[in-house]
């Protein structure tokens, strides 16, 4: 009984010792245990010294393995467990961009769609091949479907293909973040070191990559079922408005998605104001038939001068400036990404 009792006492004196070291560690008073011996103030001093001495005696008269406990109790004090839990883990330290985290976010919004790639990249397919079909029915028979020197047919599958990827790269990005609000999961790519342009850059990368696989794809499906001739005339333009409208319109989603505070929110941007935009765009006409002022407007619209550019990629005839279209929508889009890195940089309807 009194081996237990001595123990017993022994275990408490060891915590209290501890504990004396642990606290003059987180105040700063000491870095090791060396250093105590040169602080005649330091508490630890008078715990090795005082009370860590009859700790050795007192364990030695009460039980009869006295000096293996004294070496692990000497390691206890002399390697505490806050130091020995820490030791070798230091801050990670990054460059001027997030490499690593960058090519995460990425991967994230690319994999992310292509998990249910049936619904994402084959249903806006299937949905431009009906287009194509019922309006090459309705409007495209005889020579007076000839718009701009080329058929009915061959003038709509360019704004076609450009609208599948107008609607899949504004749909990637805005999914992404009202369902990660919805769903109380935004902190996912709120906690990384990421700063606000790379999160910017990482989910229009995500943009960018669906909405042109969706025009490849598309591209390839009319192309082999010969709906209608289809050639490229100015593969430049191609690949320029394709990737601009994808930024362009990855930037309108991310900046819904950050606005949007559930579905119905979302549901009306693209009701109102992505819906209208796309039909007053020539899309399915020639923008010379509106009646005015509808006409000189269109020439601002940027979902016009999209499409007419990457039409003029395949006909080799444009409705307007190219030179215009060119550099209206790239202005357009730069200011919508800053305007993506401002909101996620304030922390706008995101940080409570």
């Amino acid at each position: 009984m009194q081996v237990v009792a001595r123990k017993t006492q022994l275990s408490g004196e060891v915590l209290q010792a501890d504990s004396v070291w642990t606290r003059c560690h987180l105040l700063g008073r000491i870095r090791n245990p060396a250093d105590a011996d040169h602080d005649l103030t330091c508490p630890y001093r008078l715990a090795r010294s005082g009370l860590w001495l009859g700790l050795k005696a007192n364990i030695s008269m009460a039980t009869g393995i006295g000096r293996r406990k004294t070496r692990l109790m000497d390691q206890t004090l002399t390697r505490p467990p806050m130091e020995s839990a820490h030791e070798g883990l230091r801050p990670r330290q990054y460059g001027a961009v997030n490499w690593v985290g960058l090519w995460t976010l990425c991967l994230r919004e690319t994999r992310r769609f292509w998990k249910v790639g049936m619904q994402t990249l084959f249903a806006p397919v299937v949905s431009s091949l009906l287009m194509l079909f019922v309006f090459k029915l309705a409007f495209g028979q005889g020579n007076g479907g000839m718009v701009g020197g080329v058929t009915f047919a061959t003038f709509l599958a360019p704004g076609v293909v450009m609208m599948a990827i107008l609607n899949n790269a504004f749909a990637n990005t805005s999914s992404s973040l009202i369902i990660a609000k919805v769903q109380g999961n935004s902190v996912d790519f709120l906690m990384p070191p990421l700063s606000p342009g790379e999160l910017t850059l990482g989910f229009l990368s995500g943009a960018v990559t669906r909405g042109v696989l969706v025009g490849v794809v598309t591209y390839a499906a009319v192309w082999i079922m010969q709906i209608t001739p289809f050639q490229v005339a100015n593969l430049f333009a191609v690949i320029y408005f394709a990737i601009v409208a994808s930024l362009f319109m990855g930037a309108v989603g991310l900046l819904g998605g950050i606005w949007a505070d559930k579905f119905d929110h979302m549901a009306a941007v693209q009701n109102f104001v992505i819906m209208p935009l796309t039909m007053l765009s020539g899309t399915f006409y020639p923008i010379g038939r509106l009646p005015e002022p509808f006409v000189t407007i269109s020439h601002y619209n940027p979902f016009f001068l999209m499409i007419d550019g990457f039409r003029y990629g395949f006909t080799g005839h444009a409705e307007s400036n190219l030179w215009f279209g060119a550099a209206f929508c790239a202005a357009i889009t730069l200011v919508l990404c800053v305007m993506c890195w401002r909101w996620l940089s304030r922390g706008y309807k995101l940080k409570a």
